[in-house]
């Protein structure tokens, strides 16, 4: 498809002169060239192709970045990029890996925030607001919140502040009827009554906290949306538009399939399906098989997820069981409390996580769990060396949760050990217990004499011992067997308290010891073997990720930094 509009726009104020005829056109153009990237890179499709025409309409009637918009989690800023001077970045294949799939204000000025994360927008779009009344400064400031976020803890702290301002603030609540999943929660029984009664219903929250409220149902019809933001351009106080949307808008694939087309991996354009899906069996399937077990057999489990049920395919325990299924949206730490809260009344909650989205909650996994020594089960996915966005980085859960007092932190290694964690994890009483589960293909072995917190010594040598953590342990097992001496392997297992008979025993025969982690060193597993050999003669050396956050990077050139090849 040719592009003709979109060739002429290198700026926001280019959209100046264009009639309602070309930016339509240019909505057309854009849309083709936002698929057109991510079927072949993988990316956030639904929540872009929804919002194209808002963002349009807010780059013709606005001018930034003196007035300046805030992106909730910023995976729906493609068509901003797009429309502020990186539309190379769509069209050219050779620039797809230039720009970053969430905000970035290294790249632009046009961008204010590096954010990956979710319901931060409108504290600090009311942070900017304020300083800009302090300075005595003038301009619009937009935050645009949606995709499940409003429920998060923080979107709701945020307008409580938000609506105490007297000067301009537009808070676009961008309302497309979901999550990453289908949202969950009375907030949005109230976002669903808004819709179906055109903005007229008595129960609005947004009106009760002291807001100016305007619904708009046409959130996908350009002239629409244009004529709002003129109407709503240099209001003198805080305002809330409530814009009724459509996820995947204009791709039926993405409309059809609105969870599975919120991130996807690279697909065919014509029919949607995966270009390279998964075959044989996975961790996941190792989860439900153990899931599946422990019901059986009567364990009370439940499964909660925030708002990320697709990463552990939970919705296939939900179908069989959705009685013991809780989806409380994208609110971590509502999911580690409610599951402190079930663990305290005896039930045997099962909290699914991803591992940098459970930052999130780093004081309820400490004061309701660590502290009350609740038996709550923690699965975590997600942690790896990677390349990726700075906001979504696999390698600081195993610094975060090994040193909470009172939580144990496992890294498995099989699946027969991912299962008996499992099995351990739902029936002590100790405490919670975290799993992180390998990021790495399924692995298998047999299991003998079971000890969580006893390192597992897969083969005794002498002169040097490695330690491989989880996903890494094959790698210890190829790099002994390169050696031209008989080394030992070892599976940690507990990365949150050592096993100190096993290192002491190796006092005897060894003289260095070797830690291979997916993770941070600092903070990590390794500084803790580390210091526990510290008035030893025995040397150590730690293998891990740097302590900083990964941007650019290959996943290769990363693990080549790392020296975490054999």
């Amino acid at each position: 498809m040719e592009t003709p509009i979109l060739n002429t726009i290198n700026k926001p104020t280019d959209l100046k002169t264009l009639s309602l005829e070309q930016l339509t056109q240019l909505a057309t153009e854009i849309r083709y060239v936002l698929l057109n990237k991510v079927s072949q890179t993988g990316g956030h499709v639904g929540p872009n192709l929804g919002v194209v025409e808002l963002t349009i309409a807010f780059h013709t009637i606005f001018n930034s970045p003196i007035d300046k918009v805030v992106w909730d989690v910023s995976h729906q800023s493609y068509t901003h990029k797009i429309l502020t001077g990186r539309k190379q970045a769509w069209l050219d294949k050779k620039h797809f890996d230039d720009v970053s799939g969430y905000t970035e204000p290294e790249e632009s000025p046009h961008d204010f925030f590096n954010i990956g994360h979710t319901s931060t927008s409108i504290a600090l779009a009311t942070g900017m607001a304020s300083a800009r009344d302090l300075e005595g400064k003038t301009g619009n400031v937009m935050a645009v919140i949606g995709d499940g976020s409003l429920s998060g803890g923080l979107a709701l702290e945020g307008l409580n502040i938000a609506s105490t301002l007297k000067s301009n603030l537009i808070i676009l609540v961008n309302d497309n009827g979901m999550a990453i999943a289908e949202n969950h929660g009375g907030l949005y029984e109230g976002l669903k009554e808004l819709r179906e009664t055109n903005g007229q219903s008595s129960h609005n929250i947004f009106k009760a906290m002291g807001f100016d409220y305007r619904y708009v149902e046409k959130g996908n019809d350009l002239e629409t949306m244009l004529k709002v933001f003129r109407e709503i351009k240099d209001i003198d106080h805080p305002i809330v538009l409530h814009v009724h949307t459509e996820k995947g808008h204009g791709y039926q694939p993405a409309v059809d399939h609105k969870e599975a087309f919120h991130w996807h991996v690279p697909f065919d354009l014509a029919t949607g399906k995966t270009l390279h899906p998964v075959t044989g069996e996975t961790y996941t399937d190792v989860i439900h098989n153990q899931l599946e077990k422990e019901f059986t057999a009567g364990t009370p489990i439940t499964a909660i997820t925030a708002a990320i049920p697709g990463m552990y395919d939970l919705k296939r325990f939900g179908r069989k069981h959705p009685k013991n299924y809780f989806d409380v949206g994208i609110a971590e730490q509502e999911s580690i409390t409610l599951a402190a809260g079930q663990a305290k009344m005896g039930l045997r909650p099962i909290a699914f996580e991803s591992g940098t989205f459970l930052q999130r909650a780093y004081d309820q996994l400490s004061h309701d769990l660590g502290i009350n020594k609740l038996p709550v089960t923690i699965m975590v996915s997600g942690g790896s060396i990677s390349a990726g966005d700075p906001t979504h980085q696999g390698i600081f859960d195993l610094a975060m949760l090994s040193n909470i007092p009172g939580l144990t932190y496992l890294a498995p290694t099989t699946k027969e050990e991912l299962q008996a964690m499992m099995h351990y994890a739902l029936h002590q009483n100790n405490g919670p217990v975290a799993i992180r589960v390998p990021s790495n293909d399924v692995h298998s072995a047999p299991l003998t004499d079971f000890d969580a917190h006893k390192m597992n010594v897969l083969h005794k040598g002498q002169k040097v011992a490695i330690l491989g953590v989880g996903s890494l342990l094959p790698l210890a097992e190829e790099v002994q067997q390169q050696l031209d001496f008989d080394g030992t392997v070892i599976d940690p297992r507990d990365v949150s308290e050592l096993d100190e008979k096993t290192l002491t025993d190796l006092e005897k025969d060894h003289q260095l010891v070797v830690t291979l982690e997916e993770a941070s060193l600092s903070g990590g597993f390794g500084e803790k073997v580390s210091r526990f050999y510290g008035n030893t003669k025995i040397r150590t050396l730690n293998f891990g990720a740097a302590k900083r956050f990964n941007d650019h990077e290959t996943t290769s050139e990363l693990w080549h930094e790392f020296k975490l090849t054999p």
